[in-house]
């Protein structure tokens, strides 16, 4: 799919619009290949979804009848969101003939009952379900059967997988771990943004999925190879993206994949070669497009909630945000108070 402006924000419009990585791609893919699954682990916003986007894209061109998914989870709360979610992203979906995808669907879901429909735009079936409170686990197990009745090669990425570890039921993890370690055809890519959650739950003797995977953890693009990738796009729009500009931006930011990309949007759309003061320019451009929704957010906050966050940002990056120096430079409470506020 051709884009308006290369710079993407969301979505995945193919390898054309897709910086580097590489080396993280050929990692992955040569691990689902060989038959491990994969933890991938990267702050928020850095680039994961595209990158596991992209990964499936490869994979689909070296083999046609191979099926991926992916599912967030981000907003799920339960074991039975996280089935149900489970359910709707893979149900119906191992075959192109709708009447196979229904009765292969009906032979392996028995503990509820599944609702077909079709989807407008593909035509492909979609299978919804209730799931009954007392069977959650048959559920599972059957969804897991479903999967492993398909002589499919079938890829699966679970995104924000750290959301497991706060489900209120006990030993979701190992239940979990109990179906994925019994099912041949299917590798998972599980991935997370908060670091140290998934860093326990992956590397933590005491927890189930302990070195059960190959990590692959993904940080900046290298500065280099991104400005190759955006100054390209410039030239064939017969414009020039200097280095010194666009090390500024980068800087600025410290490479963080969302926010480069969202300037460099910016200043693709502008008409005239993009300088320093352009990149200000459209800075201050989307801090005023957001104002009415950071003082929305600010609103929730109680007063030393807010203080705390201003004294983050006049030093932009605090090493130790406990200590008795920053606390009286900026006139906080005492540690104890910024702790809590932090949890907030």
């Amino acid at each position: 799919m051709r884009s308006n402006n290369p710079f993407l924000i969301s979505g995945y419009h193919g390898p054309k619009y897709f910086c580097d990585r590489q080396k993280e791609t050929e990692a992955i893919i040569k691990a689902l290949h060989n038959g491990r699954n994969v933890t991938l682990i990267a702050p928020r916003r850095i680039g994961k979804t595209g990158l596991i986007q992209h990964v499936f894209h490869q994979l689909h061109k070296q083999k046609s009848n191979i099926v991926t998914f992916y599912m967030d989870i981000y907003a799920t709360y339960s074991l039975a969101d996280f089935i149900r979610l489970f359910a709707n992203t893979v149900l119906g979906k191992l075959d192109s003939v709708p009447q196979k995808a229904f009765d292969r669907v009906g032979r392996f879901i028995k503990s509820c009952r599944p609702v077909f429909t079709f989807d407008e735009l593909t035509g492909q079936p979609k299978v919804t379900i209730d799931i009954v409170p007392t069977c959650e686990e048959a559920t599972l197990k059957e969804i897991f059967n479903y999967l492993q009745s398909s002589k499919k090669r079938c890829y699966i990425a679970i995104d924000e997988f750290q959301q497991v570890a706060a489900y209120p039921e006990q030993g979701t993890e190992a239940l979990l771990r109990s179906y994925i370690q019994f099912v041949p055809n299917v590798n998972f890519i599980f991935a997370g943004s908060k670091q140290h959650i998934m860093q326990q739950m992956f590397h933590s003797a005491k927890r189930p999925f302990y070195q059960s995977t190959q990590t692959q953890v993904i940080k900046q693009i290298d500065k280099e190879e991104y400005y190759r990738f955006a100054a390209k796009f410039f030239v064939q729009q017969k414009r020039e993206l200097d280095r010194q500009t666009f090390d500024y931006l980068y800087d600025k930011f410290e490479g963080h994949t969302w926010y480069v990309q969202t300037l460099l949007n910016r200043l693709y759309e502008y008409t005239d070669n993009p300088d320093v003061e352009m990149v200000d320019y459209a800075i201050r451009e989307i801090i005023s497009e957001l104002t009415y929704t950071f003082e929305s957010l600010l609103a929730a906050y109680p007063m030393s909630n807010i203080r705390l966050l201003k004294a983050i940002a006049k030093v932009g990056c605090v090493k130790e945000i406990n200590s008795g120096d920053f606390i009286a430079e900026y006139k906080l409470r005492a540690a104890s108070s910024v702790n809590s506020a932090l949890k907030d």
